[in-house]
Parts: structure tokens; sequence; C-alpha cells
């Protein structure tokens, strides 16, 4: 694939993107436990991960067959990371159908793609419901049900990617509190971390696959 035609998709995906934050933004007007986020946040957030999703996957060689998944983590990260900063909570109207959704996007990759999605997601559950209950404090239950769509996209990269992202999220939080801390807020919402550092790993996991 030529750089130009490359530059084409991108471009298309970034108007997309801008379309689909769009609604992001409508659709969490609606919901009964999501927020009103003024324009353009999430129409420019969601252009920009699009865009940067598309032209990371598709560098050197392309594996298309990663993009959608891409595509569909970015648009989760912008819509439920929305709601997080402002409220402090994840709408179940979100993080439950993110599940099944992953593994549908996951079909094209093959079952074995899809098993280790499922075995994922089952893994970081059981692990965050583990430190939920042991301090609900550290990990709401958002964080919890969110666990399993991220560590779904992670293994369906490998099972070394699980343990990548749930490391880079915990520096991402961390490097949050500090700089939260200063302003004097306690409270640092986990689940965009989550999503940020999922959505980096599978990004670049993707293009890197596509360069092979």
């Amino acid at each position: 694939m030529n750089s130009g035609t490359v530059l084409l998709i991108v471009a298309l995906a970034t108007v997309d993107g801008a379309v689909a934050g769009h609604g992001a933004r409508l659709l969490l007007a609606r919901l009964r436990r999501g927020a009103r986020v003024p324009p353009p946040w999430c129409e420019v957030a969601v252009a920009l991960v699009w865009g940067l999703g598309t032209a990371v996957v598709l560098r050197g060689g392309a594996d298309v067959r990663w993009l959608p998944l891409v595509l569909g983590l970015g648009w989760l990260l912008v819509a439920c990371g929305a709601v997080d900063v402002a409220h402090r909570r994840l709408p179940d109207a979100l993080t439950l159908p993110a599940v099944p959704a992953v593994l549908l996007l996951l079909v094209p990759l093959g079952f074995g793609a899809v098993l280790r999605a499922a075995g994922g997601a089952a893994l970081l559950l059981g692990a965050h419901a583990l430190v939920h209950l042991v301090s609900p404090r550290a990990l709401g239950a958002g964080d919890v049900k969110l666990a399993a769509p991220v560590g779904a996209v992670l293994a369906a990269v490998s099972w070394p990617a699980v343990l990548l992202g749930m490391v880079l999220a915990a520096l991402i939080s961390a490097t949050l509190a500090l700089v939260l801390l200063r302003r004097g807020r306690r409270e640092v919402p986990h689940g965009p971390s989550m999503l940020v550092a999922s959505w980096a790993v599978v990004a670049l996991a993707a293009g890197s696959f596509g360069a092979g």
C-alpha cells in the first residue's frame, strides 16, 4: 500500500472519527448514567484516536483485520473516559456490551484470537474483582466491569500483552495521581488509564503484525 493511499485512508478515518465522536456525545447525553459533554470534545478526541490508530496499523504493511478492533476500542476510550473523568464512574451501558462486541470484532482474526480474548476477559475480571473485594476504595465496581473488555483485547494480541497493558495502566494512573495531588485532588479515575494503555498496546501490536 503506497503512502498516498495510506494518507487517504487516514484522512477518511479521521473524518469518520469526528462523526463517530458526535454519535458518542449524543449517546452519552441520553444514557441514564451517561454524561453531558460539550462539543466538540468527543468529536475531536475520536477523530484524533481514529486517525492515529489507522496510521499506526497501516504503517509498513497492513493487516487491516486489526483495524476495526483498534477503532472500536478508541471509541470506547473516549466515551468511557469522558464519563469517568466527569463523574468518577463508568456506565454499564457501555462496559457490559463491550465484551461481546470485542469478541465479534475478533472473529476475522480467527478462533485462536477469540479464545484468548475470552480467557483474558475472565482473567482480568477475576483479578480486578478480587482487588475490589479487598479494597473497594482502591478500585471501583465500574473498573472491574471494564477489566473484562480490556483483558479481551489485550489477550487477543498475546498473553504478555495483558501484563504489559496492566503495567502501563498502573504507570499512567500513578503519574496522574502525582499531578492531581499537587492540585489538591485525591481521587484518580483508573478507567481512562486502562483504556489508554490497552489501546496503545493493541494499536502498536497491530501495526507490528501488519509490518511483518
